[in-house]
C-alpha cells in the first residue's frame, strides 16, 4: 500500500470503510487497528458488516446509494493540518522509494521504470491485466490509470497464472482498447498453453515479462524475513520468445536500458499479439510492505 494512508490510518477518529472486508492486507494486526476511530461501514453484503471490525454506524446498503444520501448530510470542511500531514509522508516514499524505482542509476532494468514508461507510452490508456507476485504491485503502483476498469488483477486471491487468459478476454471484450498483460517469469509458466488461443483466434493482446529468474515476491520475504535462506524460488527458464514464435507470435527480448523505449514501441506498435520479455533486476524488492503480523503503521520503505 502507499505509505502516508498506512502509518496515518492508526491516527484517524473517524474511518468510513466503504465496500471492504476489512482483510488482514488493509488492517495488519487487528489488536492494533483503528482503536482510537469510530468506524462507519457502507457494506452490500451483510455477512461482513463486524466480521473483522466493529463497526459503531452499520449502513447495510449499495454503496453509491448510501454515499449520494450521506453528502446530502455532510458539511464541508477543510481538514487543512491533517491532510498536509499526509503530503510530507507522501513526498518521504517519494524520496525514498519512487525515485529509485522510476529513476534507477543502477545497472539492470528495473520493473517500475518499465511500468512508468508504459504508462506514458500509451497515454495512460491501456487497460493492464496482471498476475501475481512483485510485477502485480509495481504495476499497480505505477500505472496511473485514467479510467476505471482498466485495471484487471486477481488481488488477494493470489491466482498465478491469471494474467494470460484474463487478457484475453479482457481483449475479447474491449478490443478498441489496447490491451497489455503484465506477467511474471512463474505465473506464464502456468498458463503459457493459452498462447494457443492467441494464435488460434488471432488475439491482439500484448504481454511484457518481467522476468528475474525468481519467484519474487516469496524470495523476498525470505530475505527480508528468513535470513536470505533461499528455498525453491530461483526458476530455471526456458526460452520464452522461441516458445511464443512457436504459436506465431512475435516477440523479442529486452535486457539493457538504452533499448526499453524502442522496444515498448515495437511493442504498442504491432497490430498483432507481442510477447516482449524484459530482463529485470534479480533481487529487487518491491517497498513499502507491510510485515506480516504487525500493525500497518509499522510499513517499511526499505
Amino acid at each position: 500500500g502507499n505509505y502516508a494512508t498506512n502509518k496515518k490510518v492508526n491516527e484517524a477518529d473517524l474511518i468510513i470503510a466503504i465496500g471492504m472486508r476489512f482483510d488482514d492486507r488493509v488492517t495488519g494486526d487487528l489488536k492494533t487497528f483503528v482503536k482510537n476511530a469510530k468506524v462507519i461501514h457502507i457494506e452490500i453484503d451483510k455477512i461482513e458488516i463486524n466480521k473483522n471490525v466493529k463497526a459503531d454506524v452499520a449502513i447495510h446498503a449499495d454503496a453509491k446509494i448510501a454515499l449520494q444520501e450521506l453528502i446530502k448530510k455532510v458539511d464541508e470542511k477543510k481538514h487543512t493540518e491533517w491532510l498536509n500531514s499526509f503530503k510530507v509522508l507522501e513526498q518521504k516514499e517519494i524520496e525514498i522509494v519512487k525515485n529509485k524505482e522510476c529513476f534507477p542509476t543502477t545497472p539492470k532494468i528495473k520493473m517500475a521504470e518499465v511500468i512508468k514508461m508504459l504508462s506514458d507510452k500509451s497515454n495512460r490508456e491501456a487497460i493492464l491485466v496482471t498476475d501475481v507476485g512483485q510485477h502485480q504491485m509495481i504495476a499497480t503502483r505505477y500505472y496511473e490509470f485514467k479510467h476505471p476498469n482498466s485495471n484487471i488483477t486477481s488481488g488477494g486471491l493470489g491466482t498465478m497464472g491469471f494474467c494470460l487468459p484474463a487478457a484475453i478476454g479482457a481483449k475479447i471484450g474491449a478490443p478498441h482498447k489496447e490491451v497489455v498483460g503484465v506477467i511474471g517469469d512463474g505465473g506464464f509458466q502456468m498458463t503459457l498453453q493459452e498462447l494457443g488461443v492467441i494464435m488460434a483466434e488471432n488475439i491482439a493482446v500484448k504481454i511484457i515479462l518481467l522476468n528475474n529468474n525468481f519467484l519474487g515476491m516469496v524470495r523476498q520475504w525470505q530475505q527480508l524475513f528468513f535470513d536470505n535462506r533461499y528455498s525453491f524460488v530461483e526458476l530455471q527458464n526456458p526460452d520464452f520468445i522461441t516458445i511464443a514464435r512457436g504459436f506465431g507470435i512475435d516477440g523479442h527480448t529486452c535486457s539493457e536500458r538504452e533499448t526499453l523505449s524502442d522496444s515498448l514501441d515495437k511493442m504498442l506498435d504491432s497490430k498483432k499479439a507481442y510477447l516482449l520479455e524484459v530482463i529485470v533486476e534479480k533481487e529487487e524488492n518491491v517497498f513499502p510492505m507491510v510485515p506480516a503480523g504487525t500493525s500497518v503503521s509499522e510499513i517499511r520503505l526499505e
